[in-house]
Formats: C-alpha cells, sequence, structure tokens
C-alpha cells in the first residue's frame, strides 16, 4: 500500500504573557481570526479557535511533515506581531512561553468542539490556571508546579 494516511488532530492551549486578560471582547475575535489564518498559512487546518480573555484554545488537523514545536513557535511569533503591528496599544501583547499540546481522537472530536465553543461560560466558574491544571490531570500529563507558569 503506498501513501502516507493520518489524523493528527491536536487540541492546543495557551495563555496571554503572564495570563494578563489582553483578549476583551473587542480583540478576542480579531485574535482567534488572526490565529485561525495563521494556522492555515502554516498549513494547518483550522477546525476551532476559541478562548478568553487570558488564554485561547485550538482544535487543529496537522500533517505528518509539521513539527509541532515549530509550528507553535511561528502560531504564536505571527500573531503576537501582528497583533501589536494593528492594534496600536501602548503594551506590548505577548503569549506565555509553553503551551499545551493534547492529541484529540476522532471520537472527542464533537466534545472537544463544544468545550472551546463554550469557554466564556466555562470560565464563569473555573480561572484559567485551575482548567489547565485539570487538563493536565486528566490526561496524566506530569507537570513541576514550580514551573507551570512564567
Amino acid at each position: 500500500m503506498s501513501g502516507t494516511h493520518h489524523q493528527l488532530l491536536y487540541h492546543l492551549v495557551f495563555s496571554t504573557k503572564h495570563r494578563k486578560p489582553y483578549l476583551q471582547s473587542q480583540t478576542r475575535e480579531t485574535m482567534f481570526e488572526y490565529l485561525g489564518g495563521t494556522v492555515k498559512g502554516l498549513d494547518g487546518v483550522p477546525m476551532i479557535v476559541g478562548g478568553w480573555v487570558d488564554h485561547v484554545h485550538l482544535l487543529v488537523k496537522l500533517k505528518t511533515t509539521h513539527c509541532l514545536s515549530d509550528f507553535m513557535r511561528e502560531l504564536k511569533a505571527c500573531t503576537s506581531r501582528k497583533f501589536n503591528e494593528e492594534s496600536g496599544k501602548q503594551h506590548k501583547f505577548g503569549w506565555q512561553d509553553g503551551y499545551g499540546a493534547f492529541t484529540v481522537g476522532r471520537s472527542q472530536l464533537d466534545s472537544v468542539t463544544r468545550y472551546i465553543e463554550k469557554q466564556e461560560q466555562h470560565h464563569s466558574k473555573e480561572t484559567f490556571q485551575e482548567e489547565y491544571v485539570r487538563m493536565l490531570q486528566l490526561c496524566e500529563i506530569e507537570y513541576d508546579p514550580k514551573y507551570l507558569w512564567d
């Protein structure tokens, strides 16, 4: 059998620098558009982009040729640069240094999509930090709390 067959779906999560609430209602949708367009520009497929004032969630489909760390570096650099160039704001916008990358199976696609769609409701009850730690624990990802936040 020839060819490569894959379905590489990732739930990507990362926050603004120091979890500052930069993504207010007037800027959030613009940032989501930047993120989706940048994913496309990096030859990925943005399935859904969402988040809240201090973080974003993306469900993306990548190719086997993508290197996740390179993809994330470019995604965050391009979107923060574009946002800073076009926003005219005094403060310098930036993303946290790290990120969470969770693989998603086809059977989880709908539930992850709904989860990302409901971020505003979700964060009326839970902070980003609580959410992120819960995600790590749910996926049994080891972490040192000392190095969790920049």
